[in-house]
């Protein structure tokens, strides 16, 4: 294998663990070529990288101000409502949620076109306070990272250069409320779809289909694969004819709840199966206490009662069972709920750690995200988009 050296590149993926008040978090990047002599990566974590065999993690703990800019109160902005540009938005501003820039009228240093996100801590009619801090900014950071692979020592100088901010990108800090105050989802209109006609005609012919690709779908599966055990009882909630469920786990049952009859006749993993819209009746036909999981998989974006199906999936919950949800930044649009579509990818974890905490029936909550993975060859995409698709979950305990 070839050896890695102070001037090699390589692919590599990076991990960060960071919590907050309710939950803790785990973000995933995957980089392609990532340059040793020219990126600025943590010393410690630099050289642990370069002695380290590839597929070994090395490890870095980032103090506030050392993954990202240090937290300023100098980047709170107290602004006037009427400097929000909502014709340009196009929908009115909440507080606690994520905008870019642009939208904001006479603020210095900042243009129409400017499309990084800042946020609104709060707002009312008279004053409206604008966050441009990263959302990271004042956490501390636990970076792993380890070499996947692409080792190349071909010498290499000039091009653009990456950092820990870098890798973090656009997003990861997103999913938290701001100060602890609720992020204001719920406002009218929130949960109309464009398509408000009745879901069994949408879902009555089957759709053999895979939603994501098959990259991320194996993203997906060992997700599940870390969350659920041998011998449970697991409830697939808004199942289809594939359960992503990894083929070594041994259940005892797994009962899928869907819209399509033919759709879940044809998912080999089911036990048995019931067909029922929980956007017409969010209650569960099940006894309390009937299952140690629950699994729902690129669907939650379609619930018009999330906070009631939550209530509903603690209730068939056994003490301690886990409800795990996994979504990408795909979905049928005229299905989907109007916040989803108009939320950050992160912001939508966001939005279900709301539904979680809104239900008041939960415990331990996390979220979960992996970007940046090579998108398969052989995906009828491959030649139009480099990555897999990205990959968020969030998942709690029944309290």
């Amino acid at each position: 294998m070839t050896q890695l050296k102070s001037e090699s590149t390589a692919s590599v993926e990076f991990q960060v663990k960071w919590s907050s008040e309710h939950a803790a978090h785990e973000e995933n990047f995957y980089v392609d070529r990532v340059h040793f002599w020219r990126d600025i990566l943590p010393d410690k974590l630099k050289k642990a990288l370069l002695e380290s065999p590839p597929g070994e993690w090395a490890s870095a703990e980032l103090r506030p101000g050392e993954g990202v800019e240090a937290l300023s109160s100098a980047r709170l902005k107290e602004l006037k409502p009427a400097q929000v540009n909502e014709k340009a938005l196009g929908r009115p501003v909440h507080g606690g949620r994520f905008y870019p820039r642009g939208i904001l009228k006479d603020v210095g240093g900042v243009f129409p076109q400017n499309r990084a996100p800042f946020r609104i801590q709060s707002i009312n009619e008279n004053k409206l306070i604008a966050d441009f801090n990263h959302p990271l900014a004042g956490k501390d950071l636990s970076l792993k990272a380890r070499i996947a692979g692409g080792i190349s020592n071909k010498e290499e100088r000039g091009g653009s250069c990456l950092a820990v901010e870098d890798i973090l990108g656009v997003g990861p800090g997103m999913q938290v409320r701001a100060n602890g105050c609720a992020t204001d989802f719920f406002y009218p209109g929130a949960f109309n779809r464009e398509d408000e006609a009745a879901d069994a005609v949408f879902y009555d012919q089957p759709r053999m289909v895979n939603h994501i690709d098959s990259q991320a779908m194996e993203v997906v599966s060992g997700l599940y694969g870390r969350l659920l055990k041998d011998g449970m009882d697991v409830l697939d909630l808004m199942a289809s004819w594939n359960s992503h469920i990894p083929a070594e786990l041994n259940l005892k049952s797994v009962h899928g709840l869907g819209m399509n009859q033919e759709e879940l006749e044809s998912n080999r993993r089911l036990n048995g199966f019931t067909v029922q819209d929980l956007n017409e009746n969010p209650r569960l036909p099940f006894d309390d206490n009937s299952f140690d999981a629950i699994i729902c998989t690129v669907s939650v974006e379609y619930l018009t009662k999330p906070v009631e199906v939550f209530k509903e999936a603690a209730r068939v919950l056994r003490p301690g069972g886990v409800f795990a949800l996994t979504f990408s930044n795909r979905w049928f649009p005229p299905k989907a709920i109007d916040v989803w579509k108009e939320a950050h990818d992160f912001e939508r974890m966001g939005l279900v750690l709301e539904y979680f905490l809104q239900s008041e029936a939960f415990k331990d909550l996390q979220t979960y995200s992996m970007q940046g993975l090579p998108r398969p060859d052989d995906d009828k995409y491959a030649d139009q988009l480099y990555c897999s698709d990205p990959v968020y979950g969030v998942w709690g305990q029944k309290a």
